[in-house]
């Protein structure tokens, strides 16, 4: 599929803490056709480090499609020849550099003072990423949303919204995500951030118009690469070859593994496209998830018992985000609210990122679920 990507705006948007972001845009992209009751639309939230391209290419010469590919399009597990299939960049979107992204954010201009926000951009949370996503849904003119499905952050997105939004929700399909990070994962998050506080350019913030703190932003990245990793794929892929034939990691401190320098490659690569602030204010949000926060939920488990929708969960068991007890821990929840719950594994190598790369093991089951009638 050859995919466009639109803009969605508003003029102000009430963050769930009570500030007021004011000329607020996101990206936004579709496949297939909304049916005349527009009762066929399935809404993909996505990962921490993605976008709203989950599927399709902008242009044939792209080297690769949208992230979930494999299951969405024509014929699909997400099949677009029966539903319509939307997807939206989140608002402080990490990829703020990208041009096939729109977002508003740290990194977006204070229509009050004309320069760039920094961090006076409030601190948001995952349920303010869904209210605008409900904007969105409310501007198409659709009451109930056939399925909200997305891997990892996506995931929060899916029991966020369920949990507050339970009459638009008609079922939900998290992947590779538990409804709360647990200490661990917290510690985890302030982990993947600290590289870009101890970057010198980052300035408290304050780099826009000067030198950004790229490689406080490209350790980060590295981090948040190896993090998703798993050691099987890690092994497999580099074991403990020199990045250079001719360069024994023995014979020079300067000199690398293989493995080294390939998560240096990605986080400069990636680096080029993100913005620091945009990283922190992520992390922010992921470690304060919090399901049913729009509803005023004051517990992971009060904020489930709010979930109507029957359910998919997805998970990887050598997943080291959010590893497979916590995910289990959310499952004895859902089963307890009484709807319809199914549960699946994938079997990659690849830890967390199966949810991504893996994510095809699961297709039928997938599209089962999608078609169902409870």
């Amino acid at each position: 599929m050859l995919v466009s990507k639109k803009v969605f705006e508003l003029p102000e948007v009430t963050t769930l803490s009570g500030k007021t972001i004011r000329n607020v845009r996101v990206g936004w992209e579709s496949y297939g056709e909304l049916d005349a009751e527009k009762s066929n639309a399935i809404l993909v939230c996505h990962f921490f480090s993605g976008t709203s391209h989950a599927a399709g290419k902008y242009a044939e010469s792209d080297p690769l499609p949208g992230y979930w590919d494999a299951i969405i399009g024509p014929g699909k597990a997400i099949d677009t020849d029966k539903y319509f299939v939307f997807s939206s960049d989140t608002l402080i979107n990490l990829n703020a550099n990208d041009p096939n992204v729109v977002t508003t954010g740290p990194a977006s201009v204070d229509p009050a003072t004309g320069a760039p926000y920094g961090l006076t951009f409030p601190l948001l949370t995952i349920g303010d990423f869904v209210r605008v996503q409900k904007a969105l849904v409310d501007s198409l003119g659709i009451k109930t949303l056939r399925a909200v499905v997305g891997p990892s952050m996506g995931g929060l997105q899916t029991y966020e919204w369920a949990a507050t939004y339970p009459d638009r929700v008609e079922r939900i399909a998290p992947v590779i995500a538990a409804a709360e990070p647990g200490a661990w994962l917290v510690a985890w998050l302030n982990a993947w951030a600290t590289p870009i506080r101890l970057d010198p350019n980052w300035r408290g913030g304050d780099y826009y118009g000067k030198a950004p703190p790229t490689a406080g932003l490209a350790e980060a990245l590295k981090l948040v690469t190896l993090h998703a990793n798993h050691q099987r794929f890690i092994d497999a892929t580099y074991g403990r070859r020199a990045a250079k034939p001719d360069a024994d990691p023995l014979a020079a401190l300067a000199h690398q593994y293989a493995v080294e320098a390939a998560l240096e490659d990605v986080g400069r690569a990636r680096a080029a496209l993100c913005d620091a602030n945009h990283l922190l204010y992520l992390v922010k949000a992921n470690q304060a998830f919090l399901p049913g926060a729009g509803a005023g939920a004051a517990s992971a488990e009060e904020g489930l018992k709010r979930v109507k929708a029957p359910a998919l969960v997805i998970y990887s068991p050598t997943d080291l985000v959010f590893p497979a007890e916590r995910v289990e821990a959310t499952i004895a929840v859902l089963r307890r609210n009484g709807a319809p719950l199914e549960t699946a594994t994938l079997t990659g190598p690849y830890g967390h990122l199966n949810g991504v790369l893996a994510i095809a093991e699961q297709a039928d089951r997938i599209a089962g679920f999608l078609d169902a009638e409870f």
